[in-house]
């Protein structure tokens, strides 16, 4: 597993801020919550993951670069 540069996690800290929303669009996991699940993240850890807290209830974390999300509005 190749770590983010400090450089790219804060890009990926810029770009996905505590409390934004997102909507899943691809996950290859069994555990994934279903496409279209929304949720919102709690921040970025140091191994480039999202975390985030899905609507679902679901607590699996993005893995950026592999993961598909978007942002979305509130």
């Amino acid at each position: 597993m190749r770590f983010p540069s400090k450089k790219e996690l804060e890009h990926y800290r810029k770009e996905y801020p505590v409390g934004c929303r997102v909507e899943l669009v691809s996950m290859d996991d069994p555990q994934a919550p279903p496409i279209g699940t929304k949720g919102t993240v709690h921040g970025v850890d140091d191994a480039g993951s999202l975390l985030v807290r899905w609507d679902t209830g679901s607590g699996l974390n993005v893995i950026l670069g592999v993961d598909v999300v978007r942002k979305i509005r509130g």
